[in-house]
């Protein structure tokens, strides 16, 4: 690991656990001042900034629903008290929902595209107005959009969403050298992934990576650690697929 973001200043959106917190710990390790954004998981938000702190780096935590427009403005205004600038923005939060097309309810239609599309739509929106030139936006969508898998219908209908809207407004930015990016992990091993699932599931998982293993949060924070910094400036629009070869 290098400095390649010494004196930027990084968001990222649910990074009290999980791939966000990862991701979060890589780019202050890179050098970045961060904001470690939470809807509900304070403690755990928390624990994120002070193990940063502890290996040097600067953090703060801010509370934020991002399937609220104001929560999400709001969230911008204090990055900017705090740090002063913004330079790139990692859309990790997200819901899911895996049931058959027949049994989703409006309440948990409107729940999941509330976080993953509403969410990453107005938080890539003020990153559009208020980010340094040669700025970063980094989304995420998953590698089940390619699956078909059952269950995952409105999972994958919110995440498709995201990739196009990724892709359009990396034209739209483009002029000012902001790049627009979407990270698509394939099964990674956390406590999301895990829950209600046996070892023998998650072992039918990682066999089926062309590496032969679940991926880990820090593989997915190596990427975008990579398309945080100077050396992806000429990738942008692409949709970049963390999963070991699994599709």
């Amino acid at each position: 690991m290098g400095q390649h973001l010494s004196g930027k200043v990084g968001l990222v959106t649910g990074a009290s656990r999980g791939i966000g917190r990862a991701i979060a710990l890589r780019l202050a390790a890179d050098g970045a001042a961060v904001v470690v954004n939470f809807a509900g998981g304070a403690q755990q938000a928390a624990e994120s900034v002070t193990a940063i702190e502890r290996a040097g780096g600067k953090a703060v935590a801010i509370q934020a629903d991002v399937s609220k427009v104001a929560d999400v403005r709001r969230l911008f205004d204090a990055t900017f008290e705090r740090f002063g600038r913004l330079d790139v923005v990692v859309n990790n939060a997200g819901a899911l929902l895996t049931k058959p097309v027949v049994e989703v309810t409006e309440e948990e239609y409107d729940r999941l595209f509330g976080v993953n599309v509403k969410g990453t739509f107005f938080s890539s929106q003020e990153a559009a107005k208020r980010l340094a030139n040669d700025g970063r936006i980094i989304n995420f969508s998953s590698s089940t959009t390619a699956m078909m898998l059952p269950g995952y219908a409105a999972y994958v209908a919110t995440k498709g969403a995201v990739e196009q809207l990724s892709h359009v407004l990396a034209k739209e930015v483009g002029s000012r050298g902001i790049t627009v990016n979407v990270v698509s992990p394939g099964p990674t091993d956390t406590e999301l992934f895990s829950q209600g699932k046996t070892e023998e599931q998650k072992q039918y998982y990682a066999k089926m990576a062309a590496l032969g293993r679940l991926g880990t949060p820090e593989d997915i924070a190596s990427v975008v650690s990579m398309l945080a910094g100077p050396d992806s400036r000429w990738i942008t629009g692409q949709n970049i697929r963390v999963n070991g070869g699994l599709i």
